[in-house]
């Protein structure tokens, strides 16, 4: 299952992102897909939401964003830092 892999590089993606942030918990991410990037959409997104369903990404939600061409990017990411200030 090609687009699992996908996802779970995203996830590791998004890992990173938190650890240098200091992030309790993900809130929204967005990827662009490209239209030829060979990315079955609806099993990716499937696989995406399964994922973030779990520690440590608290349930944040994930935009697919169609673009041309061939790429598959994290395009943001927005985080919870856990402070009540913002």
């Amino acid at each position: 299952m090609h687009e699992l892999s996908l996802a779970l590089e995203v996830c590791r993606q998004v890992e990173a992102v938190m650890e240098r942030e200091g992030a309790v918990a993900m809130r929204r991410l967005a990827i662009e897909i490209g239209a030829n990037a060979g990315v079955e959409v609806e099993n990716f997104r499937f696989c995406l939401e399964t994922l973030l369903g779990a520690p440590p990404f608290g349930g944040g939600s994930a935009e697919l964003i169609p673009v041309g061409g061939a790429d598959l990017r994290l395009a943001w990411v927005e985080v919870d830092d856990g402070r009540p200030d913002h």
